[in-house]
């Protein structure tokens, strides 16, 4: 019997993947949703014979609302479509969306699935009392597949979280890890998105060169596992082939080592075998035998500093730092400010007084999300 399966946002880099795991097996991909990448969800809907597709964006909806048609696939206008769409539950939904409004879809989608895998930092980040309780209404299992969450995920189960000493992310220090920030300021866009590692869209590319990527996982990693701030650290590993490690308080050390390609968590999230060769793991041993990690300098990624901010418990503050920054990294990538100038900004602006205020605002944060 077919595992029925629906994609949020499959023309990034993770629906991609996905939907490239997916071939061939027995799966039936029930709808994609893009915002406006026509031509790519066309293609990936006749491939895989997909009868749904939403685009978000209303003047490519109406534009090539016929063409859709005359492929027999029914194209809808709109993310608030999904509830309409799916009248089944699914066995899947992976989350892929970007951005913040990946919130609202996700809170659509929990009660139509079994399990549902995100990708989708910012909704965790700012919605995650939201999501957890819809999780445990209707309850759907849930699975990060960013590849530093999965393996926190895979290797904890609820009775020795208790065990936890501290939870290590790793992060390879983007392309600018041996350059002196003094030469960074005139860098172009195209050489803050050469990612050494991972194959990544634009605006996690610049996250992931300033360290704020790594603040994001942080405060997903501290939400999604109910973890204190001194639980949990982050260090340097450039070659990205260990995804995080978990220290007990026993002395064990765990971690979950893989190459930097995400089609082996969603494929593992998805319970699917890659059948890895021989040479692969021949590949693996050379991998494993010249591991590194140092600790991050403050200096060369200065908004690491910014998790010292971070409140303990829920407060506007996720939202607004996540807010400042995708304005930053926008006019940095439409060269309108330089690339230090994202670092100096955002310290300067997210400790102003006018902010301030509602990093504690707890209560009434927790209301309006019960």
């Amino acid at each position: 019997m077919q595992q029925k399966v629906v994609i949020l946002g499959s023309t990034g880099s993770i629906g991609t993947s996905t939907l490239s795991i997916l071939s061939g097996k027995n799966f039936k991909v029930e709808l994609l949703t893009t915002n406006k990448n026509v031509n790519k969800i066309l293609k990936q809907a006749t491939l895989h014979k997909v009868k749904n597709v939403i685009i978000e964006d209303k003047i490519k909806y109406l534009k090539y609302k016929k063409k859709f048609q005359k492929n027999n696939i029914k194209l809808h206008h709109g993310l608030k479509n999904i509830k309409k769409i799916i009248n089944k539950r699914v066995s899947y939904c992976v989350n892929s969306i970007s951005g913040i409004d990946g919130l609202e879809p996700t809170l659509s989608i929990i009660p139509k699935t079994k399990k549902i895998l995100i990708a989708n930092k910012e909704s965790i980040i700012c919605g995650w009392n939201l999501i957890e309780k819809k999780l445990i209404k209707y309850k759907t299992q849930f699975i990060p597949i960013d590849s530093e969450h999965f393996s926190i995920w895979s290797l904890l189960n609820k009775d020795n979280y208790k065990d936890i000493s501290k939870i290590v992310l790793t992060a390879s220090g983007g392309p600018f890890l041996k350059k002196p920030n003094n030469s960074l300021a005139n860098i172009k866009p195209k050489f803050a998105l050469n990612h050494p590692n991972w194959k990544m869209g634009k605006k996690i590319s610049i996250d992931s060169s300033t360290m704020m990527n790594k603040i994001f996982e942080y405060i997903e990693a501290k939400k999604i596992f109910k973890l204190r701030k001194e639980n949990i650290s982050i260090l340097i590993h450039p070659t990205s082939y260990v995804h995080a490690l978990i220290f007990s308080k026993s002395g064990l050390i765990k971690f979950v080592a893989h190459k930097p390609d995400m089609k082996i968590p969603i494929a593992s999230a998805l319970n699917l075998n890659n059948n890895i060769d021989v040479n692969e793991i021949d590949k693996n041993i050379k991998n494993l035998n010249s591991l590194k990690f140092e600790l991050p300098d403050k200096k060369k990624f200065p908004l690491l500093s910014i998790i010292a901010l971070i409140p303990e418990k829920p407060s506007y503050f996720e939202t607004i730092l996540i807010t400042l920054n995708d304005s930053l990294v926008e006019r940095y990538l439409n060269n309108q400010i330089n690339y230090l100038s994202i670092n100096k900004n955002l310290l300067n602006i997210i400790k102003k007084q006018y902010f301030l205020k509602y990093y504690k605002k707890y209560d009434n944060v927790n209301k309006k999300l019960s």
